[in-house]
């Protein structure tokens, strides 16, 4: 189905922009220019935004940490990061909420330092060395820490450096301020072209998360506010109508149909790397943004582990995320 017809759709079934004036949304973005997050610059590309009667204005930090901050002080209406989030978050007595959920697996990489392939083989080779994270409250950071305790180390035996993603995390690599880290597309691609580092655990598809963490892990998705979702149902549903027609988009069309649409600076100088980067990966996306039903209970078993925050408190996951929306938004979208 062409960008067209899916924005059409959406607006036939469910009746068009819910409110006489165009809405204004602000959105935090934790990266923009990550694969990723790839829903949130490629909605606003397609012209989903405007076909639903939004104004939708993006900032991007490095990490998603800063996304879920500002939507706790007000600053934005939504951020686009990670999941675990918002079990993190409710167990700090903040409720937010996942209403479109963009990915089934985190998409990250650990890469390690070519100097060290021959010394490293397993996470457990890690003691010792300083890891790089997008941020020390980041979900990099979550699954780092999980990753070592499942090694059989102990949270201390790494330090994580904050060194967030693209042009800052290849320097610090580059300069040994790190010896291994998670980040994710294009930066995993140019670090290996570059032979600056090497895969150690690939978290970019299902096979890999579910040996790594144990099971299905969710990870990128809309999140907001429940007390907000609550108030403004009819917005809400314009940004999920927006973003599962963008979905759909990313699974009926190729690569290089998808890269076409984004802004030539999101190649990091290489395109024909970000398109082969990106039809590797693309799979990771749900093609309907509704909660794989078996993720939720995989992000609060890792979370467990070592988050101070949920470990040994009572998380009720029903109020983490919900499928109403995106349920409703992808029916229409399959209806003749």
């Amino acid at each position: 189905m062409s960008k067209v017809l899916l924005a059409a759709s959406l607006v036939f079934v469910l009746g068009g922009p819910a409110l006489a004036a165009t809405t204004k949304v602000d959105i935090m973005v934790g990266g923009i220019d990550k694969q990723i997050y790839l829903p949130a610059m490629l909605t606003q590309r397609l012209g989903y935004f405007k076909q639903q009667g939004l104004d939708v204005t993006f900032s991007s930090e490095q990490s998603g940490i800063a996304g879920a901050d500002a939507l706790i002080a007000g600053e934005v209406q939504g951020a686009i990061g990670f999941y675990d989030h918002t079990i993190d978050l409710q167990g700090r007595g903040k409720e937010l909420e996942s209403v479109v959920q963009f990915s089934r697996v985190p998409g990250e990489v650990e890469l390690v330092s070519s100097k060290l392939e021959s010394k490293v083989h397993s996470f457990k080779d890690l003691k010792g060395m300083r890891l790089g994270v997008t941020g020390l409250g980041a979900s990099t950071n979550f699954l780092t820490k999980y990753m070592a305790e499942r090694a059989g180390l102990q949270v201390s035996d790494v330090t994580p450096v904050a060194v967030g993603a693209g042009n800052t995390w290849i320097v610090a690599m580059q300069q040994n301020m790190i010896q291994a880290g998670m980040t994710t597309e294009p930066t995993v691609s140019r670090a290996l072209d570059t032979k600056l580092a090497t895969i150690l655990v690939d978290l970019r598809t299902e096979a890999g998360a579910k040996a790594a963490l144990g099971g299905t892990y969710p990870a990128a998705c809309l999140y907001m506010s429940r007390d907000y979702v609550a108030k403004h149902p009819a917005v809400t549903q314009k940004l999920t109508n927006a973003f599962v027609a963008t979905l759909h988009f990313i699974a009926t069309h190729s690569a290089a149909e998808i890269a076409a649409e984004m802004p030539p600076a999101y190649y990091a100088g290489d395109k024909a790397t970000y398109i082969k980067a990106l039809a590797g990966g693309k799979a990771m996306f749900t093609p309907d943004g509704v909660m794989p039903a078996d993720g939720p209970p995989t992000v609060l078993k890792v979370l467990s582990g070592f988050d101070p925050a949920v470990k040994g408190h009572t998380i009720d996951l029903s109020k983490t995320y919900t499928t109403t929306f995106a349920a409703k938004a992808d029916a229409a979208l399959h209806i003749q």
